[in-house]
């Protein structure tokens, strides 16, 4: 029996050359095959503000892109490696960081992007925007027909 962490085997794909390339989406290159919990997003309600939390571990500040267009909010974030550094103590025989992005969308109506405000700490991206109010309907009134 092979020890394991979190349901997953310790040497899990240690001996597959496939591992590192991604066939006929088999695997997601950025986060291979935990990419189902990337961008996991929880959605608050306040009295006056939607509250958006988005995890988006291992990412920089700047790798994060915030878009607000035609009532969609769009988040984006992109990853690389630098191919040019070089191990001096040896070879990889195994390398799990990966260069790629990934976004979500949601649709949040009209919005103005001067009223969004977004936070990243701890790998952790927050956003604030507010609730639209209702608009309020005109009462009943009588239409003449001719």
């Amino acid at each position: 029996m092979l020890p394991s962490i979190f349901g997953d085997n310790l040497f899990d794909d240690f001996f597959d050359d496939f591992a590192m390339v991604p066939a006929h989406g088999k695997r997601n290159p950025l986060y291979g095959k935990h990419s189902k919990n990337l961008m996991k997003t929880d959605v608050r309600e306040t009295n006056n503000t939607y509250e958006v939390d988005i995890d988006l571990p291992g990412f920089k500040k700047d790798e994060i892109n915030v878009d607000l267009q035609d009532g969609y909010l769009t988040i984006s974030a992109s990853k690389s490696l630098d191919k040019d550094e070089k191990n001096k103590k040896g070879k990889y025989i195994r390398q799990e960081r990966y260069s790629g992005a990934c976004s979500r969308s949601f649709y949040v109506g009209d919005v103005e992007p001067k009223d969004v405000s977004a936070k990243y700490e701890d790998g952790i991206l927050k956003i604030s925007m507010p609730k639209k109010a209702d608009k309020e309907l005109p009462g009943s009134s009588n239409i003449a027909i001719e």
